[in-house]
């Protein structure tokens, strides 16, 4: 329903209302911010009326703003205003979980603009479902000695309406990730929601606290903020739940942003994957088994059961460790195609006896149902999969459960039908949209036909705030130029590692060598991410060491005076980007090269913030000693007017 009285100015029907609207972000950004002791920033307003052709015309527009530039707030002013227009409110895709929390912190500039302009935002959250707890494997946990305690002090925290019967009268807020900030992701990986969770028999989906905060967040007016994922998620579910007779994760949005949206393919193709388990299966037709079906059809579940062990045995086979990767290579042999073949076949088999089965009525039709949909995917996957359309296959291993992973290697012909042939605003936010100054890569990876685009330079004076060192070091020499920068930052810094193996090997030389005692480290993985990241703003002289935080990490101030790039970020040669590379004229310069410098860029970018941040940038990759063509790559990449050394 349009909120016309809820406008942020008086708003005259008979006139233009994008007109009014631009009137009105000029009033903000020339009279109430400097009144409230904003500077002005040229770049700030340009970006804004660059957006404003956006929301006019109903088109994707490429925002690239360097840091600084104030991009968020320029965004969310046109966000709010035309989903109180139209009714609908605006949905915000970041990038991951942690840039959601950056965003809504109380310092954040949702607060301030609700602050500033007497605004009351009704903002909400949408997490991706991996960050919910799940009751029913808590309650598996329950015989797990190893974790008893862990146990006990979440269950602690299950409000008592979980385990009742009496209606429920207004919505109530638990489960979240955050809430137990204190446990390691290995441990909430024991208690999180998962993609094999089979919610729909689950007896408490109703009680759950992912269920009840979807239904809270989709009453949303203003925002709606969720991470990349989830959303490509609710796009790639959304016709198959209004099949089966529920909501879309998410609710028709007047306009989207993506921020940090060079970072949308991989959260689409992520989407889109198939996940095929042995054991889930197992579980499944057993299910089926102890209903009262013929005895032919206990006979074929019992063979596709066999079936299946047999050809996850030649999957483990003929997988094989990548290293900085975790994902598996699989090897596909005939004999595995021959086995998948055969295993297709059989369930082709039970389709059809199911088909008749459904007539005896015999099977509960929702359970029914839930059998029909696994063989659809198992069916549709496994067909790609051994017809070799166009995919990208790999395999995990967690606790010695494998999954076999299969997605579409190009995502633009999804992405192109499902969500940018919508006529409605949808701005990428980044800092690193295009290659310089041309948007094609991006537009063509993810099928966007017609766009609108600019580049505005970040306003900070990066030559008398910004010192570069790239140390002239070799792998033994790579400790000594660490401690260098952390010596003279006073342990206020940033380590950024380009995989978990990277990050554990540091880690452990900070526990065992003498010389980085005089430090305090936060390492991500040990705690929920945002509340790490709240201790090392609050906690002075404190290194943080992160995989995952190249990206929208905002901390200004001096407890961020130095960023560490402990290796330059080029992607692993996994099943993901090794499909990539094969789509690629020249690999290198194709895929390997812009990827590395593009997240190099956000790296660095997380050093100044405000205009009067100053410190240091540490790239003590050895590589950069002996290889003249990639330093010349990296240096061009860096602020103008940066001097750089080779020592502190």
């Amino acid at each position: 329903m349009q909120s016309f009285e809820k406008l942020p100015f008086t708003y005259d029907r008979k006139k233009s209302f994008i007109d009014q609207l631009g009137d009105w972000v000029g009033d903000v950004f020339y009279d109430i911010l400097p009144e409230a002791g904003f500077e002005i920033r040229d770049e700030q307003i340009f970006m804004a009326f660059q957006l404003e052709r956006a929301f006019a015309d109903k088109k994707v527009i490429f925002a690239e703003a360097g840091v600084g530039t104030g991009k968020t707030i320029a965004y969310l002013l046109y966000a709010i205003s035309y989903a109180r227009y139209i009714g609908k409110p605006a949905i915000i895709a970041c990038a991951d979980e942690a840039l959601i929390e950056q965003l809504v912190k109380p310092e954040g500039d949702i607060a301030k603009l609700s602050k500033l302009l007497n605004l009351n935002i009704d903002v909400r959250l949408a997490k991706a479902q991996e960050q919910y707890l799940c009751v029913s494997k808590l309650e598996r946990l329950r015989e797990d000695e190893e974790h008893a305690s862990v146990y006990e002090d979440v269950s602690m925290t299950i409000p008592s309406f979980v385990y009742s019967n009496a209606p429920m009268q207004q919505f109530h807020y638990y489960g979240d990730r955050k809430t137990y900030a204190d446990l390691n992701n290995e441990t909430w990986k024991k208690l999180n929601w998962d993609a094999f969770q089979d919610c729909s028999v689950c007896e408490k989906r109703h009680r759950c606290g992912m269920t009840l905060t979807r239904e809270h967040y989709r009453k949303a007016s203003d925002l709606i903020i969720c991470s990349q994922d989830f959303y490509m998620e609710h796009i790639w579910t959304e016709e198959s739940r209004k099949r089966k007779g529920q909501l879309p994760f998410l609710p028709e949005a007047s306009s989207i942003v993506f921020d940090e949206g060079h970072l949308l393919e991989f959260a689409a193709q992520k989407a889109l994957a198939y996940h095929v388990r042995h054991d889930l299966l197992e579980e499944i037709l057993e299910r089926l088994l102890s209903n009262d079906i013929r005895e032919e059809v206990a006979v074929l579940v019992d063979e596709i059961i066999s079936h299946s062990l047999s050809m996850f045995q030649t999957i483990d086979k003929e997988s094989s460790y990548v290293k900085g990767s975790d994902r598996n290579e699989l090897q596909i042999t005939p004999q595995l195609i021959l086995e998948i073949k055969e295993f297709k076949k059989l369930l082709a088999a039970l389709e059809d006896a199911l088909v008749f089965e459904s007539e005896l009525y015999t099977i509960e039709d929702y359970q029914l149902k839930i059998v029909e949909e696994h063989i659809d995917m198992l069916q549709y996957s496994l067909s790609l999969l051994a017809e070799k359309k166009n995919v990208i296959t790999w395999v995990t291993k967690v606790e010695e459960v494998t999954t076999l992973v299969i997605m579409p290697n190009l995502v633009e012909d999804v992405l192109q039908e499902k969500v940018f042939s919508k006529k409605l605003p949808i701005v990428f936010s980044s800092a690193t949209l295009s290659t310089n100054g041309d948007f094609g890569y991006i537009s063509g990876s993810l099928g966007i036909k017609e766009f609108l685009s600019f580049t505005v330079e970040s306003p900070f004076n990066y030559k008398e705030h910004m010192q570069v060192v790239i140390p002239k070091t070799r792998e033994d020499r790579k400790l000594s130029a660490v401690l260098d920068v952390l010596k003279e930052s006073d342990g206020r810094s940033l380590l950024l590692f380009n995989n978990d193996e990277e990050l554990k090997t540091f880690k452990q030389v900070t526990q065992t060598a003498q010389e980085f005692s005089a430090f305090k480290f936060l390492f991500e993985g040990d705690q929920e991410l945002s509340s790490i990241v709240h201790s090392f703003q609050n906690e002075e002289k404190t290194s943080l060491c992160a995989i995952h935080l190249w990206e929208g990490l905002d901390i200004p101030g001096p407890s961020l005076s130095s960023v560490i790039i402990w290796s330059l970020p080029f992607p692993p040669s996994d099943p993901v980007f090794n499909g990539k590379r094969r789509n690629a004229h020249e690999p290198f310069l194709d895929v390997d090269l812009p990827y590395m410098l593009l997240r190099l860029r956000q790296g660095i970018g997380r050093l100044i913030r405000t205009s009067s941040d100053k410190g240091i940038i540490a790239i003590v990759d050895e590589r950069l000693t002996t290889d003249e063509a990639l330093l010349k790559q990296v240096t061009a990449i860096l602020p103008d007017e940066v001097v750089v050394t080779s020592s502190i």
